[in-house]
């Protein structure tokens, strides 16, 4: 049997020793306190850098076309970067496993994409020389692309992937989809609930070089026509010293999670040897065959889309929605007002949010999770409604935000795990995984969809003339709440549609089945023994995990039969057929890819 190739990541080995997934250190320090640090970067431009552009470089002004199209046309960037990415997952030959490695790589791309965008790029105004101007917008588009298109997926891309390649244990599965989604929440928490009350500090009021009519508030900022003004230059190089410690966060975040993460089932792939080389990657036109042929995958990309793209739209317009709808009590309109509003949005939008953390695994083990997904999609699209009905009401835009909160929780907590059910399920069909495309399709709808969104604003701003000093325009006040509010439920709509066909799930059972029968086959053709999960706990961890291990299938085991012993004769003869049902059917999918039967 091949031997793995040597690679520099192999001397940095996992810190997670153990064949079972364990909250902590596992849980915690790789899958919620590692992203949630690597995650912040991104999500302080997400939400903040489309503001930084109008506000502080005044880039809608000076260079209106490059300010609607960049995010727009960055996006072809963005998926060719995520095809890249998977396919380096695919073909990796690191025993630190396919998604691992690409998390350390991501560091200097990243270190570099945050230093153009906002150390290097100079402050250049409709008061400074065209060269300025030009150098400027060089600097901005190759930094934005640098990190969304090359940096982000780097990063994101192998992040999202090693919940899929984690563990096989479904209730492990969910509870690190759970850390690992929860920590978009906490990057998106600490940049929109924390950062909001300290905008002052990111744009500076302007008090020198005023504008005629410029008027002195109560509050000593200075407005022009009921708008605050702010310096730019201040605002800059402010930014610039924020920026460089995000820079340092995202690095310390990246290591963690590298270092308290593990692939199991890539370790099955390499034949479950530590010296294995591992199988040669599918070439990406079957991956794509077997991907668009599974309507459950198609299912699961769709609502990558709508997800993200509801949530980006919500993000990028939050803080232009906050300040153009809720003036201060002089009818004064500021962004540290609409900062503080939208700080507060956050805040109670995370309450529930955070009890959905808790909820969503317990709800998932319940009803199943495409169900609760399918419900959460009800309540999100009625929350929505209702905001859409008096935007200009903050009390019904806080309890809508509450309404779409809750209804988000399972699909944030939820939709990796049911996604990693899909892979299992194409596993258990045509003998192979799809990771590599998957994970690209995917991280390239994850990462663009901000540039999406991005340019769905922009594109909105610039036809309602939107300027720092006249957000509180007719034009704006009607349009962002469509863009805030109006496409994040038309996205959940959808969602609500399309999950009324999900059905993976009920495969679960058979198709970790089949999944071990193929193991088993490919170990005797490779003339090696072939080592069950049991086994390979009691090699590594010795015989009293083996033990455990046991007993806690023993209590599985028990449980059930007891479940089953508690039914009525009739209730346990339909569970009995539909079980059958779907083994049949399982089994005629791997007949017709050339599989044996289970």
């Amino acid at each position: 049997m091949s031997q793995a190739k040597s690679s520099v990541f192999d001397k940095l080995p996992s810190l997670i020793k153990k064949s079972n997934v364990t909250l902590f250190p596992e849980g915690a320090m790789g899958y919620l306190v590692g992203p949630t640090l690597a995650l912040l970067a991104n999500s302080v431009l997400a939400n903040y850098f489309n503001k930084y552009m109008t506000d502080v470089l005044n880039i809608n002004s000076w260079a209106s076309e490059f300010f609607k199209w960049l995010p727009v046309i960055s996006v072809i960037f963005v998926v060719l970067g995520n095809i890249i990415v998977g396919r380096l997952m695919d073909k990796s030959s690191s025993r630190a496993g396919k998604a691992r490695p690409l998390l350390l790589i991501s560091v200097p791309i990243s270190f570099l994409a945050l230093l153009i965008l906002f150390v290097i790029s100079p402050l250049a105004t409709d008061t400074i020389n065209p060269q300025g101007q030009t150098l400027a917008l060089v600097c901005i588009a190759i930094g934005y692309n640098l990190w969304f298109a090359i940096a982000y997926p780097m990063y994101y891309t192998p992040h999202a992937a090693l919940v899929n390649l984690s563990t096989r244990n479904s209730k492990d599965r969910t509870l690190l989809a759970t850390l690992s989604n929860a920590t978009a929440l906490a990057a998106m928490g600490l940049s929109t609930m924390i950062l909001p009350f300290f905008l002052s500090m990111l744009f500076v009021p302007q008090t020198t070089n005023l504008p005629e009519g410029a008027v002195l508030t109560a509050s000593g900022e200075y407005t022009l026509n009921g708008v605050v003004l702010y310096d730019a230059v201040a605002s800059y190089n402010n930014w610039k010293i924020f920026v460089i410690a995000l820079t340092v966060i995202t690095v310390i975040g990246a290591l963690v999670e590298f270092m308290f993460t593990r692939e199991r089932v890539t370790e099955e792939t390499m034949g479950q040897a530590a010296d294995a080389a591992p199988a040669k990657a599918l070439p990406i036109g079957q991956q794509a065959k077997i991907c668009f042929g599974d309507k459950f995958w198609i299912i699961m990309m769709v609502f990558f889309f709508c997800y993200q793209l509801g949530g980006m739209a919500k993000n990028v317009s939050q803080l232009y929605f906050c300040q153009a709808m809720f003036p201060t009590a002089e009818g004064v309109y500021t962004i540290a007002n609409g900062g503080a509003i939208s700080g507060l949005l956050a805040i109670i939008g995370a309450i529930p949010t955070a009890v959905g953390m808790v909820a969503a695994p317990i709800l998932a083990n319940k009803i199943g999770k495409s169900k609760a997904i399918f419900c959460g999609a009800i309540l999100a699209t009625v929350g929505g409604a209702l905001g859409l009905l008096a935007p200009t009401n903050l009390i019904v835009v806080y309890v809508s935000f509450i309404l779409k909160a809750l209804g988000s929780t399972p699909a944030m907590y939820l939709s990796m795990a049911l996604l990693a059910d899909v892979l299992d399920h194409q596993e258990a069909v045509h003998g192979t995984r799809t990771d590599g495309l998957t994970m690209t399709i995917y991280g390239a709808i994850m990462a663009g969809m901000t540039g999406v969104a991005t340019g769905i604003l922009n594109i909105v701003l610039s036809n309602v003339g939107y300027a720092a000093d006249n957000i509180s325009s007719p034009a704006i006040r009607t349009a962002m709440p469509w863009v805030f509010i109006g496409v994040e439920t038309f996205c959940y709509l959808v969602i609500f549609i399309i999950f009324i066909a999900m059905g993976v799930e009920k495969f679960g059972k058979y198709d970790h089945e089949a999944i071990v029968l193929d193991q088993k086959a490919a170990a005797l053709a490779e003339n090696r023994v072939y080592l069950s999960a049991e086994e390979k706990i009691r090699k590594e961890e010795g015989e009293e995990a083996y033990q455990a291990e046991l007993k806690r299938q023993a209590d599985a085991k028990a449980a059930e039969e007891k479940k089953l012993a508690n039914m009525s004769a009739d209730k346990r003869k339909a569970l009995e057929t539909k079980e059958k049902a779907v083994k049949d059917e399982l089994n005629a999918l791997r007949k017709a890819h050339g599989r044996k039967a289970i």
